[in-house]
């Protein structure tokens, strides 16, 4: 019994932690924001390729100042994993004068005229100086950032379609820049995913490594389980509920033992918490649980993106 009170609390413990102050930054990734700091004057305007369950954890505040007035399209990616309601809210959110959102499914969704239209619209006082001076307008030149894991190389590769920039799972796997010609409509400038040094933002840290935009190897599954099961009892206890087909119980840490025992991971009559939290942070990132976004347009400031 002193044993199980003595788990409860280093679990109570781990549910308190803020890997916000999560400090990731690899060198290549020093050397690609330079790059693109480099590259930028080349370029017409940005495509910003953000999660659309995460749409402002998944901003890095470092584009912002590469950026300065360059014309942005952000893209809302995996828009299959996420709160469609949300999702429009956001795009309206995003909106303004010199600025689009657009959600897409970089998978299945055809795509390649969407982003040709939008940045023709983004650069229409461009094409039109172009014009009044008697130059036929050229293809348009735009650098696709973002941060690792949001899609970046599946948005390239789709565009081009072939396998111009590399993909996986994981995040941090373009290293350099390379240009990829579509038509002539538009050249894209591919960039390795950035992160920001430190981030300070209340639970940016948690949700990208929930989501897997940071290593796993950098914040423990632990860690990821209770603030993932803590925000869902929290914002969507059905969701939650219903996808186990369970009773939440009082606390975040008993809520996910009663996965467990229903799940079955069970070793020497205890729950297996080390599968239960590998398992519960997987049904997250796959969506196993629901479309969920994890932020909301009414918690923003008052000012614009």
């Amino acid at each position: 019994m002193a044993q199980k009170k003595k788990t409860k609390k280093k679990a109570q413990e781990k549910t308190d932690t803020n890997t916000s102050n999560i400090n990731w930054f690899p060198g290549h990734m020093t050397k690609a924001k330079r790059q693109m700091e480099e590259n930028m004057k080349k370029v017409d305007f940005v495509i910003e390729i953000r999660d659309a369950r995460i749409p402002m954890s998944s901003k890095n505040p470092m584009i912002d100042e590469l950026i300065g007035n360059k014309p942005r399209l952000i893209i809302l990616s995996k828009k299959d994993k996420a709160d469609p309601q949300k999702t429009r809210e956001w795009i309206d959110y995003f909106r303004n004068d010199h600025q689009m959102a657009v959600a897409l499914d970089l998978i299945r969704d055809s795509y390649k005229n969407t982003i040709i239209e939008s940045g023709e619209k983004l650069c229409a006082a461009l094409i039109e100086k172009q014009k009044r001076r008697g130059i036929n307008p050229r293809a348009l030149r735009a650098m696709v950032c973002g941060i690792p894991n949001v899609g970046k190389s599946t948005f390239i590769n789709t565009l081009a379609k072939r396998k111009a920039a590399q993909t996986g799972d994981r995040p941090g796997v373009t290293k350099s820049l390379q240009w990829i010609k579509l038509d002539k409509a538009i050249e894209l400038l591919d960039t390795p995913g950035v992160l920001w040094p430190k981030f300070e933002g209340e639970y940016v840290g948690e949700r990208l490594a929930l989501l897997g935009s940071i290593r796993d190897e950098v914040v423990t599954q632990d860690d990821l389980a209770f603030y993932g099961c803590k925000w869902l009892m929290e914002n969507d206890p059905q969701a939650l509920a219903a996808a186990y087909g369970i009773e939440l119980q009082d606390t975040p840490y008993d809520t996910l033992l009663e996965i467990g025992r229903k799940r079955g991971y069970l070793q020497k009559g205890a729950v297996d918490e080390n599968r239960l939290m590998r398992s519960f942070v997987k049904d997250i990132r796959e969506n196993k649980i629901g479309r969920i976004t994890w932020e909301s347009v009414h918690d923003q400031p008052s000012s614009r993106d």
